[in-house]
């Protein structure tokens, strides 16, 4: 069916362009017979000029006076631009626009083709701008010669084709003419006027600049490209594209018509025989569906039953999904709150009987500090273990006796503020860079500040330990609201997460640092505060490197109304 319809489309679109052609002929024959008549109107009145009396006797002398006024009344009559007379140097004595600002009288146009051609003894013909008035013309001029055939001047006329040119832009059609050089000198679109077909020589370009042919035109190329067939492309559009010469002239017509009514009426051929085959095919598909309709309703009733069975087999297989799934949920709920209860337990007894050691161990450390007149390197050490002794049993309290207390109106910028101070000597010792992203307006909500800021404090000094190896380390601190939740992101450019997932990093005892360096109780413990307000917690890897670790609380009330 493509294959039929594309021949078919080919020879109804080649049938009809042919037609389009023909008649883009005759409106090629009208546009030339029209331009030719312009051109040749008043190719005689020169050779007239150049022999009437007082032409001859104003060329030789005479005073200027009545021949002004014989050729303004002829230019008038005529519908010419002007008409004027010069003398053997290019000076103009007399014209018909002697009364006007911009009179030829007194203006030498020795430089122009047309009247060096008069000078030889040939009619002079030449089209250009003028140089006295700035508009475009047609030139033509014969010699005026003396009694005894002596060349005493040329009598010149110009012809204006605005007229012409207002006509083709008036019928929409595309149509311009070229001279010799290539040079569009009328068009029906004005865009195209001063346009060359070919980039012109050197030679070409200082021919027309010694004629003044078209001051200040830049005689830049056209958007056009000539094709095979009788075709072109010009301004992005693909258009019939024929040509006809000017007789006596090396000028050229170029005429471009479209060829849409061809190509609709060749799909609507097409169209048509496609429908036709169309409808042909229906009817064998009808005869076809009636051979097999037969043999089809034999087996709907058992395909109707074996659907039904898939149906309810469907069912249970789904139905044993959901309840693995349950089961699998309950047994990982189960061993979390296992793993939780034991943590309690075993939080409960170590606190306990860590506390009085490590008391008795503060004791000994102030003792000897004293007894040796201050603290020494080795005592300060001690000190230190004894303090991270102390932090990791305040961690494991957490999960022994959590404290209850009063939620009150918190400001995030607030907490974060203060976090960073409590992590500015992990920043420093990392030389950790961390910027700031806080918004202008309080960010509120109700909560425990001080648990608040327990959690910024441990995802920041995640955050330091995860690029401790980065060379130029990074962390960002952003928050906000949106969609009734007020939230805020601590970033770093360290290692990420890797394959873990953020349940795994809050498993008690999970740690992806080295063994010695954390219990892994930070997440953990701050997975429970935010579950306790309400919020929640997500963390993903960034594709540069690090992560993201963002914590989200349901917002209470407009940062705009809490001082």
């Amino acid at each position: 069916m493509i294959v039929v319809a594309a021949g078919v489309f080919r020879a109804s679109y080649v049938y009809f362009q042919s037609e389009e052609i023909a008649t883009a002929e005759g409106r090629l024959s009208l546009y030339q017979s029209t331009v030719v008549a312009e051109l040749e109107r008043f190719s005689h009145l020169t050779h007239v000029l150049a022999r009437d009396a007082s032409v001859v006797e104003t060329a030789s002398g005479k005073a200027t006076g009545d021949l002004n006024l014989k050729l303004e009344d002829f230019a008038e009559k005529a519908g010419l631009d002007a008409i004027y007379l010069m003398g053997p140097e290019g000076f103009t004595i007399a014209a018909s626009n002697y009364r006007r600002a911009d009179s030829f009288v007194g203006q030498n146009y020795a430089f122009r083709p047309y009247f060096q051609t008069a000078l030889d003894g040939e009619q002079g013909r030449f089209y250009a701008i003028g140089t006295t008035t700035g508009l475009p013309g047609y030139f033509i001029a014969d010699a005026v010669r003396n009694a005894d055939g002596s060349t005493i001047g040329v009598v010149a006329i110009k012809i204006g084709f605005s007229l012409l040119e207002q006509s083709w832009h008036n019928s929409g059609e595309q149509v311009f003419l070229a001279n010799e050089d290539g040079v569009v000198v009328l068009s029906s679109d004005p865009d195209w006027r001063y346009r060359v077909l070919v980039p012109l020589s050197e030679s070409q370009r200082q021919q027309i600049e010694d004629a003044r042919q078209f001051p200040g035109r830049a005689l830049e190329p056209l958007d056009w490209r000539p094709m095979p067939g009788l075709r072109a492309r010009i301004v992005n559009d693909e258009r019939i594209h024929l040509t006809a010469d000017i007789p006596h002239h090396d000028w050229t017509l170029h005429y471009f018509a479209s060829d849409d009514s061809a190509v609709a009426r060749s799909w609507l051929v097409t169209s048509l025989v496609v429908a036709v085959a169309g409808l042909a095919f229906i009817v064998l598909q009808i005869q076809r569906a009636r051979r097999v309709s037969a043999a089809l309703a034999r087996s709907e009733n058992e395909e109707a039953k074996l659907r039904q069975a898939n149906q309810l087999l469907a069912i249970e297989v789904e139905d044993r999904k959901t309840a693995e799934r349950r089961l699998k949920r309950a047994q990982d709920e189960l061993g979390r709150a296992s793993r939780l209860a034991a943590l309690g337990t075993l939080s409960a007894s170590v606190t306990h009987e860590l506390g009085q050691p490590i008391a008795a161990m503060r004791n000994h450390l102030v003792a000897a500090e004293i007894g040796s007149d201050g603290p020494s390197a080795l005592t300060g050490k001690i000190g230190n273990l004894v303090d991270r002794m102390e932090g990791i049993t305040r961690q494991l309290k957490f999960f022994a006796t959590p404290d209850a207390e009063t939620f009150v109106s918190v400001n995030l910028k607030d907490a974060a503020r203060a976090s960073v101070a409590l992590v500015e000597p992990n920043l420093t010792a990392a030389n950790a860079q961390i910027h700031m992203d806080l918004p202008e307006n309080p960010v509120i909500f109700r909560g425990s500040r001080l648990r608040i800021e327990q959690v910024m404090t441990n995802l920041l000094r995640n955050a330091v330990d995860a690029c401790e190896e980065c060379e130029t380390p990074e962390i960002r601190v952003r928050m906000g609201t949106s969609n009734g939740q007020v939230w805020f992101e601590v970033e770093d450019n360290g290692h990420g997460l890797g394959a873990a997932t953020l349940a795994d990093v809050q498993e008690p005892f999970v740690t992806t640092r080295e063994s010695g360096r954390g219990m892994g109780l930070g997440l953990a413990i701050s997975a429970g505060i935010v579950n306790d307000h309400g919020g929640s917690m997500s963390a993903h890897n960034i594709e540069t490197g690090g992560a993201v670790f963002r914590v989200e609380f349901p917002a209470t009330q407009r940062a705009g109304n809490v001082e």
